[in-house]
């Protein structure tokens, strides 16, 4: 059973990388003008080559569970955690014109891939990174259908377009390849090439999330901080969502990948989505900073407290 301090250790690295973007905006070596553009090749070309690697030639994906349960998992805990945001909103007293659907859309939404993949690759190794891969197909699905929903009122229609992007694409090839098992035919060279950019993919990622907090850390520091926001959202993300899930690891019909797939995402934080997205469809920007950076800053030292616990508990 790893020590609290080796968690602590595992994750370090994961948020001083997006610190290194934090830096960068400030001294304006990423700027704000190269977002969209670092976005694209992020999203587009190196997290579905991160996807291809592994899951190409991955035996656990052979499993008809794996394959199964992980999106409708990723699916229903995703759109569970918008729900549940959504009545601790009202509860807290957000109405609608004041955050109470960028809360629900902000708190419900855990990180599902920058940080949790390096954690799930270092913790259970690729066998279970190729589970995960599945299982965030159902979250990129119940973000852009039900998140989108709550957040601006979208039809259906819209949703499902949005939800057929190039990891989800890249995911159906490569669980093709896999079932086939033509995997051990494709090519060394397209294999290296692909490797070369799955590696750029989290850092990438994690220094374009850091950058984009950055915009709001120096401009008006005392606003970041609001006590109904901060401590519902830390009660919400890193309480009784990290419970619920835990529960759900333990008593689900899962293998074990999927399982630790579970318990890896319980004790993540607000994800990064909802700080373009809540912009983009007229959301309320500063609460959704306010629900990430509380998350992450408490999530720091509470993540490995509750992957300990996590462990011991799930197995």
């Amino acid at each position: 059973m790893p020590s609290y301090l080796q968690l602590l250790l595992l994750i370090l690295p994961v948020f001083g990388v997006m610190g290194v973007g934090v830096v960068l905006r400030r001294i304006n070596w990423l700027t704000e003008a190269a977002d969209e553009s670092l976005l694209r090749l992020v999203v587009n070309v190196l997290y579905p080559c991160i996807i291809f690697e592994n899951v190409y030639a991955n035996p656990a994906l052979r499993e008809p569970g794996n394959l199964g349960w992980a999106p409708l998992v990723g699916f229903g805990t995703m759109a569970a955690g918008i729900g549940v945001g959504y009545y601790a909103a009202r509860a807290l007293g957000f109405t609608v014109g004041t955050g109470l659907r960028t809360f629900a859309f902000s708190a419900g939404i855990y990180n599902y891939a920058y940080i949790t993949v390096p954690v799930v690759e270092a913790l259970f190794g690729r066998e279970t990174l190729g589970v995960l891969f599945v299982h965030n197909v159902g979250c990129e699905v119940a973000i852009w259908v039900v998140g989108v929903l709550v957040l601006s009122g979208q039809n259906l229609r819209t949703g499902w377009r949005k939800a057929l992007s190039p990891p989800v694409w890249a995911l159906m090839i490569s669980v093709g390849v896999n079932l086939s098992g033509l995997g051990p035919l494709v090519p060394t060279v397209v294999m290296t090439v692909v490797h070369a950019l799955a590696v750029c993919a989290i850092p990438f990622g994690l220094m374009l999330s850091g950058a984009t907090l950055a915009e709001h850390l120096f401009r008006k520091p005392a606003d970041l901080v609001d006590l109904r926001t901060t401590l519902g959202s830390v009660g919400l993300r890193l309480g009784v969502m990290t419970l619920l899930l835990l529960l759900l690891a333990r008593y689900g019909p899962f293998s074990a990948d999927l399982r630790h797939v579970i318990l890896v995402q319980s004790v993540m934080p607000a994800g990064f989505l909802p700080l373009v997205l809540v912009k983009h469809y007229g959301g309320h920007p500063l609460v959704a900073v306010q629900v990430v950076l509380a998350t992450v800053v408490v999530g720091l030292l509470a993540i490995p407290f509750w992957l300990r616990f996590g462990l011991a508990w799930v197995g």
